[in-house]
């Protein structure tokens, strides 16, 4: 009997893409959700492998169903700073295993907290998967074990307009500049200010030199927490360059209390939104990574650096979310608790993931 796939928020941009993952590399059945009891599932996904399902997660007793129903869950309705930790809550309850594309900070020490909950019910819960966090993360371990000591992690991204997503990752990216968040920095936590220090980075084609803000990402407290390391460093910015200046314009002068307005939030989302549906067709929907770790090499000070990138970052999510549950579908990735992708996939399962997926990942070691 085929394995069964239930994607909570499945008819979005995002967890559209992991759906395409899933039908492309397993012989899953798979059903996607979404609040409107009319929708259908998402174009270009077959019918004869997909179907759709209304489901309120408010509603604890269809989601307890649809969940028990299934061999496996990934979370895709965000954005993650409105959520709780029930659907993973229910899974823990219901024996299934779970997966989530979350990106956020205040979610992910939720869903860790329910760690000895999950070992104790023998249920193995990866988070933040996709492409940052997600891919990022197995970059960064990837990069720290050509190395005998690390030291300092920098992961910088970048994303072309509207990223191929929705308005909700819109949402995110306002969402993340209402408060200042800590930062693991020269050993010690630190609070840094949203879209702030500019930095400019080296991406590959077609972003070229880009900049780069401090950015609240989950890796910023899941790569201290499984590293030994000096300091974490996590930043971000968009292509065209416009709207790196205007968000951080918002960060740094709008009233906290303006961020913190749901109705603003709205306004900010859905103008940005429609500003990228008119630069998209320059600017591309791609998104690059890069991440690079120092420190001691033979007794020498070395740097490590990798680079990612993919022409659709909404499919580039797909591809993080979609190997994973890939792997647990096939028994390769048990590890019962909740983990940060980092913390649970070794290196050797993510570059064959990644092979299969032609995501082509190039690495470069220098003596310094």
């Amino acid at each position: 009997m085929a394995n069964r796939v239930l994607i909570v928020g499945g008819r979005g941009r995002i967890g559209s893409s992991v759906a395409e993952d899933l039908v492309t590399h397993t012989d899953a059945e798979i059903t996607v959700t979404g609040r409107n009891s009319e929708a259908s599932i998402g174009p270009g996904l077959p019918p004869d492998r997909v179907q759709y399902q209304a489901l309120d997660l408010a509603d604890s007793a269809a989601l307890h169903q649809a969940v028990s129903s299934s061999n496996l869950v990934v979370h895709c309705a965000g954005p993650f700073h409105y959520r709780d930790a029930s659907v993973l809550k229910t899974c823990i309850e219901a024996g299934v295993n779970y997966t989530d594309v979350s990106d956020s900070r205040s979610f992910t020490r939720r869903a860790l907290e329910l760690r000895e909950t999950a070992k104790n019910a023998g249920i193995t819960a990866i988070i933040n998967t996709g492409i940052f966090p997600g891919v990022s993360n197995s970059m960064v371990r990837r990069d720290m074990e050509q190395l005998d000591e690390a030291e300092h992690i920098h992961l910088s991204y970048v994303v072309g307009g509207s990223g191929g997503a929705g308005v909700t990752v819109m949402r995110t990216t306002f969402l993340g500049l209402q408060t200042p968040f800590d930062v693991w920095f020269d050993r010690k936590w630190q609070q840094v200010k949203p879209y702030s220090k500019r930095e400019t980075i080296e991406f590959p084609a077609p972003y070229g030199k880009t900049g780069v803000y401090w950015f609240d990402m989950p890796e910023a407290i899941t790569l201290p927490e499984t590293f030994p390391v000096k300091s974490v460093v996590t930043k971000f910015g968009t292509s065209p360059d416009l709207y790196n200046h205007l968000t951080w314009f918002v960060a740094k002068y709008w009233p906290a209390s303006w961020l913190k307005n749901n109705s603003v939030i709205e306004f900010l989302s859905y103008v940005s939104y429609g500003m990228t549906s008119v630069t998209n067709s320059f600017s591309g929907v791609g998104v690059a990574v890069r991440s690079q770790v120092t420190g001691l090499k033979n007794g020498q000070p070395a740097k490590v650096c990798s680079t990612a990138i993919h022409p659709n970052a909404a499919a580039a999510t797909g591809i993080g979310t979609g190997s994973i549950a890939q792997l647990m579908l096939e028994g390769k990735l048990e590890k019962p608790g909740v983990w940060s992708v980092e913390q649970a996939l070794s290196t050797d399962l993510f570059e064959k993931a990644m092979q299969n997926r032609h995501l082509n990942i190039e690495q470069e070691q220098v003596f310094l």
